[in-house]
């Protein structure tokens, strides 16, 4: 079988290629580090079992067939009409614990069942209707655009026995689609059901990447989706760009609430952005803070764009002079400057320089070894003096033999050289013919 927790399988070239059913890359998937535990005998063990369809979609179901199941058994389970065919995500106790967390509280006689485990013919017709899926998507694209309506259809997701098809769509107003039902059932010979689902469960059902370079975390893990508000981003001192902070759904990104309490928590204790703060240099305003390192800036009225860092408790510190009605003779001193200690490894081979390649490689030069003979001798005769140096002898140079001369110097090499030749050629001759001359035939009188 292929992947049936992505959106392609196996058939279609994607998934995980696993020839079971693949439980690692769906997406929800929970980890049961409760599977190795045995029950008491006098308990029994419970029969609710979690259910994991296309793109996430999960529910409970009762185990009454007496068949144990494991996570990952492909199972077919009870739906209003018909049946449909999903995967085990959860057995055991920790069902009843995510039960408790997603506030179910059905009771178990009125939960619906598992019929059985999938047989081939089942598992093949489910994979005929996934294949149906995305022609279908785009089928009913054109219908809507045909009617006119202002609405946009993002997934279908069929029924595991062909009989029935849910649209999942986003519209901005109340949209009237039943004359589209009508078109639909007609086309597709299925029973029709439509779904209107917000801009951050069509980002969850679709998956994508982040502009953190990760899988979006509503289709991975988030399931529990609050509203964020623009003051998240402000009480993280970030700047208010709609680029920025706008996800691939168009709303605000879900993580500005993921570390909101810790910023709420460490504001607390830091004084308020508006108060001014005066010493015998002038008035001074806050420009930005860093909320962890404890350290806020601020600036003199009269010279802006000079930052002047300040600790939170020197900034408590003035703002109680203040009050007293005195003013210090400077925001900051040498001696209570916080320092900024920069890492270590900044700029060490010099990567930050434009004119790095600049600078052409100086050669090392090699020293001279002195010869101690050598000085001795020196300090024992002294050098002569320029005048008495004795005159090298003056190199000859051969004087230049004109053009005509030159050429019969080369008429007579040449002629040489094949006299030479011609010499070696008769040796060699001669050394042939005397290898090659008969030999007189043995005497008599040696033979005996």
């Amino acid at each position: 079988m292929s992947c049936t927790g992505c959106s392609t399988n196996k058939d279609e070239g994607g998934g995980c290629g696993k020839k079971s059913s693949c439980t690692s890359c769906g997406k929800l998937t929970v980890f049961d580090w409760l599977a190795h535990m045995e029950y008491p005998k006098n308990i029994p063990a419970p029969n609710i079992v979690e259910v994991r369809f296309k793109n996430g979609r999960k529910d409970f179901f009762t185990n009454q067939t007496g068949v144990e199941l494991f996570q990952g058994d492909v199972v077919a389970t009870e739906v209003s009409p018909g049946h449909d065919i999903g995967v085990v995500s959860m057995t055991g106790e920790l069902v009843s614990l995510q039960m408790k967390k997603k506030n179910v509280k059905t009771p178990e006689s009125e939960l619906k069942k598992v019929y059985r485990k999938a047989k081939q013919n089942d598992i093949d017709k489910w994979h005929e209707a996934r294949k149906l899926e995305e022609p279908t998507m785009f089928k009913a694209r054109t219908l809507a655009l045909k009617l006119k309506l202002q609405m946009k259809i993002s997934d279908v997701e069929y029924q595991g026995d062909k009989t029935k098809a849910v649209f999942y769509y986003t519209a901005d107003d109340r949209v009237d689609f039943r004359e589209l039902i009508k078109v639909m059932a007609d086309e597709f010979k299925v029973k029709i059901e439509m779904k209107q689902i917000g801009a951050r469960q069509e980002a969850s059902r679709l998956g994508g990447i982040g502009s953190c370079g990760r899988e979006l975390c509503c289709s991975t893990w988030l399931t529990d989706f609050r509203s964020v508000a623009t003051s998240a981003a402000r009480y993280q001192q970030l700047s208010l760009n709609p680029l920025k902070l706008a996800g691939q759904c168009g709303k605000l990104k879900c993580c500005l609430n993921f570390e909101l309490d810790s910023y709420m928590d460490a504001l607390k204790d830091l004084p308020d952005t508006n108060t001014k703060l005066e010493s015998t240099k002038g008035r001074a305003f806050h420009q930005k803070t860093d909320i962890f390192k404890r350290i806020m800036w601020f600036s003199y009225f009269d010279s802006p764009s000079n930052f002047i860092p300040l600790s939170v408790e020197r900034v408590k510190e003035i703002i109680e002079l203040n009050k007293d009605g005195k003013k210090p003779d400077d925001l900051i001193t040498k001696t209570e400057a916080p320092e900024i200690n920069l890492p270590d490894y900044e700029n060490v081979v010099g990567q930050d320089s434009l004119t790095r390649f600049d600078n052409a490689k100086k050669k090392k030069k090699k020293k001279k070894k002195k010869n101690p003979e050598a000085a001795t001798i020196q300090v024992d005769k002294p050098q002569p003096t320029r005048k008495e140096q004795p005159e090298l002898p003056k190199k000859q140079v051969p004087p230049v033999q004109p053009k005509a001369t030159q050429e019969g110097q080369k008429r007579r090499n040449n002629q040489e050289n094949k006299e030479a030749q011609n010499k070696g050629n008769n040796k060699a001759q001669q050394h042939k013919n005397r290898r090659n001359k008969p030999q007189p035939p043995p005497n008599s009188l040696e033979s005996n």
